[in-house]
């Protein structure tokens, strides 16, 4: 359904015909770490998320899984390679 509380004619999961069925009965702004997410959406009452309703929930854990501007650091772990047995690999 088409919200009518904050982020007007745009499709929202949480709209019902008795209005807005999220906790609260609207959508949360974002907060400061979402500064630079292209999922960050301007409306006329603000700043929102558009792929979650309530951003600062999502950055209480941690690292917001939704945050395009944010990547996963991984760490390499690197294994000793016998070198007698990589030889008699790259010969097969």
């Amino acid at each position: 359904m088409l919200c009518t509380t904050v982020r007007k004619d745009q499709e929202c999961p949480f709209m019902t015909a008795n209005g807005c069925s999220y906790t609260g009965g609207i959508c949360h702004e974002t907060v400061e770490a979402c500064e630079g997410c292209s999922r960050k959406v301007e409306f006329s009452s603000g700043w929102f998320c558009s792929a979650c309703p309530d951003p600062a929930a999502k950055w209480k854990s941690g690292h917001c899984n939704l945050a395009t501007h944010v990547t996963k650091a991984t760490t390499s772990n690197k294994q000793k390679i016998n070198p007698l047995k990589a030889s008699k690999r790259a010969n097969r």
